[in-house]
């Protein structure tokens, strides 16, 4: 196992600080009523790599300014070599090593992390959404099929999705106010119009593609051209779900909002945390085939802290419980000829463990409702109420330092007025 890369920026070097010198995660930040800007979270301050840039300390592309924009789209367009060369020059800077011009240019072009806003830190070309965590599909199939017939045929063999709307992805820290829809009880005669009473989330990882590709690609390819990745909370509307999706599946029960959180972590950031899928039930097809180690070992986990309230844990779990790793999700994604352009987002699907205290979702801890969940002492929850907040966090563990996404939060407020 790797270990901490030491900086001069002392409060990189802290075994708890989430943005040390091997992780360099990219954002967007503005600070009071100023422009937004790229920047690269280190220790306790944002690094404005917008300008660096544009004074000449660090340049990813030569010949043209690709950090002038206030996301990171253009920069991932130059491709893996760059990406690679652009790390390097940001560690040089950075390391414990730098001379007195590399610091002194570095505190010039900073802000302490504490003054700034964030952002979206790319934009959304597509969202595609997948249901690849076999715990989850697991509980959500055996409480509405029965165990034995809780996954469908196809699920040990394709990662399978459904088209999101990147219209609705959101940045940590937005609201989320609760949608109405069509309701139908197991009891109700006809379908009623009325706010989702069964609000959930679902804690999920989000890969964002650098690379765009033109058709059919390979497991390898799509690795490589994955960028890095975001915690993602795909906000669920079980009451609506559960009257729309036959047949085609989710619609407007995912459409409210997904929040990520705002700092991409990069692959080459992960890439001492690399782990193999689990082993497979079914032999899959050539083009999905593992092809080494393409999940990622990191910590998981879902506080809730109602109005008022303190958080508290309501669950745990690892990235590396997928089923399918977002490469192959990728790779079959590309299999009809579907173009893939840089800044799509794939959810990994619903992470969930095989412990009650493992599981990605309030659907599956409360067990559809029937059993509803204390999360702190005189408090239980089914599903989310307004005022509650619902926080992701995330974090690969190394030897003396870790690697931190930032939280992915978003408080539920109450439903608009009647819409008639």
């Amino acid at each position: 196992m790797t270990k901490l890369m030491p900086s001069w920026l002392q409060s990189a070097n802290d075994p708890a600080c989430p943005f040390p010198l091997n992780n360099l995660p990219y954002g967007v930040f503005s600070v009071g009523d100023g422009a937004l800007h790229c920047g690269v979270a280190i220790g306790d301050r944002i690094l404005d790599a917008t300008g660096l840039e544009a004074a000449g300390v660090l340049r990813a592309d030569p010949d043209a300014d690709v950090l002038d924009a206030p996301y990171w789209n253009d920069f991932m367009e130059l491709g893996p070599e760059a990406w690679a060369r652009y790390r390097d020059g940001l560690q040089k800077l950075l390391a414990e090593r730098a001379d007195e011009v590399a610091q002194d240019a570095c505190l010039k072009y900073s802000v302490p992390l504490a003054e700034a806003t964030l952002h979206m830190p790319f934009r959304v070309s597509e969202y595609t959404d997948f249901y690849a965590g076999k715990h989850h599909a697991v509980n959500v199939g055996t409480m509405f099929r029965g165990a034995e017939n809780a996954l469908p045929p196809n699920w040990l063999h394709i990662p399978i999705g459904y088209n999101g709307r990147a219209s609705s992805v959101v940045v940590s820290g937005t609201d989320i106010r609760r949608p109405w829809g069509q309701l139908k009880g197991p009891n109700d005669e006809a379908p009623r119009w009325a706010p989702c009473a069964r609000f959930d989330i679902e804690l999920e990882m989000g890969a964002i593609v650098g690379q765009a590709s033109n058709g059919p690609i390979s497991v390898d390819q799509a690795d490589a051209n994955i960028f890095g990745y975001v915690l993602l909370n795909d906000w669920s509307a079980r009451d609506i779900q559960a009257w729309e999706y036959q047949p085609l599946g989710p619609f407007q029960a995912k459409a409210t909002a997904t929040s990520v959180s705002p700092w991409i972590v990069t692959t080459a950031a992960l890439a001492p945390f690399r782990c193999d899928t689990p082993a497979r039930e079914k032999e899959l097809l050539p083009h999905l085939k593992d092809t080494g180690p393409m999940l990622y070992d990191i910590d998981l986990s879902v506080t809730l802290q109602p109005e008022g309230g303190e958080a508290h844990e309501i669950s745990a779990t690892n990235y590396k419980e997928m089923y399918y790793s977002s490469a192959q999700q990728l790779a079959h994604h590309t299999t009809s000829g579907c173009p893939m352009r840089v800044g799509d987002l794939l959810g990994s699907g619903t992470i969930s463990g095989p412990e009650k205290e493992n599981r990605g979702s309030l659907l599956e801890l409360s067990w559809g409702g029937k059993e509803p969940l204390e999360v702190a002492p005189g408090i239980v929850r089914s599903f989310i109420e307004d005022g509650d907040t619902l926080a992701l966090h995330g974090a690969a563990h190394g030897e003396g330092y870790m690697i931190g996404f930032g939280t992915c939060t978003g408080t539920v407020v109450p439903a608009l007025e009647d819409l008639d």
